[in-house]
């Protein structure tokens, strides 16, 4: 018997002759009891076909003319909309025909014994041309088609669940009267069935479910991706991710591994005797970091409230309250850029433990980094983009000012607090490797501790790609932190570098309620100073605005400032990004490829 090949849509010649040919392109059959599309079928050798497989689907009558039109069209990598609109037709008219029978298409429930990789566990001693027929050999699952070839009168499906696939055999020689012909007419790849029969493993070593009965659980409208082209577009894959899963089985395993991660943190934080608490989402004031909010309307408080930009300011009002030990994993909201780097939303954890320092949380980083490595991994070194990492601690501490006279020559130390020589001496030293971008910026630093950071992050983040501790930030660019204890201008601060991005941040928390008043009232006055340059700027353009940044009003959180006063415990405290950890561990190139419904421009 003649094995035809797969087709879709947009494979003009082979489908106008499979059309006519004589050899069924997928075999079915089916059973008829009320709301129950049921096949029997026996095995038969034969290699699956691939798990994106292109879809088939037999036009008729007016349907068959317009299918015909479209598929005169060229072959390309996508469906195009005139295909997609009549194949939906066609699997409408079979919705219709399933109902006029008595059978629902749309299933309530399915009883499962097993899942496709528990019965690939089972039977792996499976024989090749082995069956086992016994009584506790009867299995029922259930999944997606995703591939189907025939072979006269076999019928050869790819079922996939959330564990794997495994291949159904249908015979039609075990069928009474035209029921393969009819399970033929009405089952394309992409339905969801149930299925239940014995097993067997081919003679080519496929192991397979003999199915003797199976139901339509949910009938698909819309085709799935082409076989070989697949779901390319990466703007269409963010924006329906729930076919980039069905066409990409591997970008499910991305947010299976995402669920393992955050589960690995909450274990070892928990472990460690810290309490996961839940602080508000909307909020007064938008505190705990310097960001653009998103800002919403509560109508029956008449008032303006703030998506939080960081979970940071309740945690701590956590310690005043008498906890010791607290953590969030919580989502954060900053109306900002998009790139590889950031979304709009991402996740967090934030954590704070009372009575200790940061050099407490750098040994914390360490360990939950590690955990989730060896749970998503098995390992701790790991290749990123081509680059493997090694994640063995300890891990590199430097300070910063170190960091950047290792990389740039420059010793801010001996510069002292004249922010123009320090400009002079940063231009001259690295003025060729600088795009008028990054002068720009350098230009306009306030402060000395404001360069110094300038400079880090134009030449040394890059360079640190190895796990680093970056130690002991400039004041002016650290308003949470507690001054250094032995380093005037300086606070105890550390920020985790791997692979060039920051993955943490942590402090020694400032607990005086005078000091944190003066530096959040100065960075207040600060934010206002460069907010009144940018209205300034854009008031003198004739249409629009050069840059929004700067524009959005900073507000101080006045009740923060009231709970330190009540006295909070000396702490320490870190945020980890926890879709930057998967992206490492997952080796995803870039944020929205680990989030799973990222934000994305309006499609035109």
């Amino acid at each position: 018997m003649e094995a035809l090949k797969l087709w879709n849509l947009t494979s003009q010649p082979l489908k106008r002759h499979l059309l006519h040919s004589t050899t069924s392109i997928t075999s079915y059959a089916f059973r008829r009891t009320p709301r129950t599309l049921l096949l029997r079928s026996s095995s038969s050798s034969s290699s699956t076909a691939s798990s994106s497989a292109p879809d088939i689907d037999k036009p008729t009558g007016a349907a068959s003319r317009a299918a015909g039109r479209n598929r005169r069209a060229p072959a390309s990598p996508t469906t195009s909309t005139s295909d997609r609109e009549a194949v939906r037709a066609i699997r409408l008219k079979k919705v219709e025909e399933l109902r006029s029978k008595g059978l629902d298409p749309y299933a309530y429930g399915w009883e499962k014994t097993h899942s496709a990789n528990q019965l690939q566990d089972i039977y792996r001693d499976l024989g090749n041309g082995e069956e086992a027929s016994g009584e506790n050999d009867h299995v029922s699952i259930a999944g997606r088609i995703v591939a189907r070839r025939a072979f006269g009168k076999l019928a050869f499906l790819t079922l996939r669940d959330d564990s794997g696939t495994i291949q159904l055999y249908c015979d039609k020689e075990r069928l009474i009267d035209d029921q393969f012909e009819q399970l033929k007419a009405h089952v394309d790849i992409g339905d969801i069935l149930g299925a239940r029969g014995s097993i067997k493993r081919t003679e080519k070593g496929e192991l397979s479910v003999c199915v003797l009965s199976f139901a339509i659980l949910t009938k698909s409208l819309l085709p799935l991706p082409d076989k070989y082209h697949g779901l390319t577009d990466i703007d269409k894959r963010y924006r329906q991710r729930y076919v980039d899963m069905i066409a990409n089985p591997e970008v499910a395993d991305v947010f299976r591994k995402r669920a393992k991660v955050v589960s690995e943190i909450r274990r070892t934080m928990d472990s460690l005797g810290y309490i996961e608490v839940e602080t508000p989402v909307l909020q007064g004031a938008a505190g705990g970091a310097e960001a653009r909010p998103f800002i919403t309307h509560h109508n029956s408080l008449g008032r303006d409230l703030y998506l939080r930009i960081a979970t940071e300011l309740h945690l701590k009002r956590m310690l005043v309250g008498g906890f010791e030990k607290v953590y969030e994993i919580g989502r954060i909201f900053r109306n900002e850029g998009i790139s590889t780097r950031h979304n709009p939303e991402f996740t967090t954890i934030e954590m704070y433990e009372a009575y200790s320092d940061y050099q407490s949380m750098m040994n914390l980083a360490e360990e939950i980094v590690t955990q989730c490595a060896v749970a998503v991994l098995g390992k701790l070194t790991l290749d990123y983009q081509g680059v493997e990492i090694c994640l063995e601690r300890p891990w590199r501490r430097e300070t910063m000012h170190n960091l950047v006279k290792e990389v740039s020559g420059i010793d801010f130390s001996e510069l002292g607090d004249d922010l123009e020589v320090a400009k002079k001496v940063t231009l001259s030293t690295l003025g060729n490797n600088l795009d008028a971008k990054d002068k720009a910026s350098i230009e306009a630093c306030q402060s000395v501790g404001h360069l110094l950071n300038e400079v880090f992050e134009v030449v040394v983040e890059p360079k640190l790609i190895q796990p680093t501790f970056v130690l002991d930030y400039p004041i002016e660019i650290s308003p949470l932190a507690k001054p250094h204890r032995r380093s005037i201008g300086l606070t105890e601060r550390f920020e985790l570098f791997i692979c060039g991005r920051e993955l943490g941040n942590a402090f020694s928390e400032l607990t005086d309620p005078i000091d944190q008043r003066g530096r959040l009232e100065d960075q207040v006055r600060q934010h206002e100073k460069k907010r009144a340059e940018a209205a300034s700027r854009n008031a003198d353009k004739k249409e629009g605005t050069e840059n929004e940044d700067d524009l959005y009003e900073v507000t101080l959180d006045d009740d923060f400032l009231t709970a330190l006063e009540y006295g909070m415990p000396p702490a320490s405290g870190m945020g980890l990004g926890i879709d930057r950890i998967v992206m490492l561990l997952t080796n995803s190139p870039s944020i929205r490829d680990v989030i799973a419904f990222p934000v994305l421009k309006v499609q035109q």
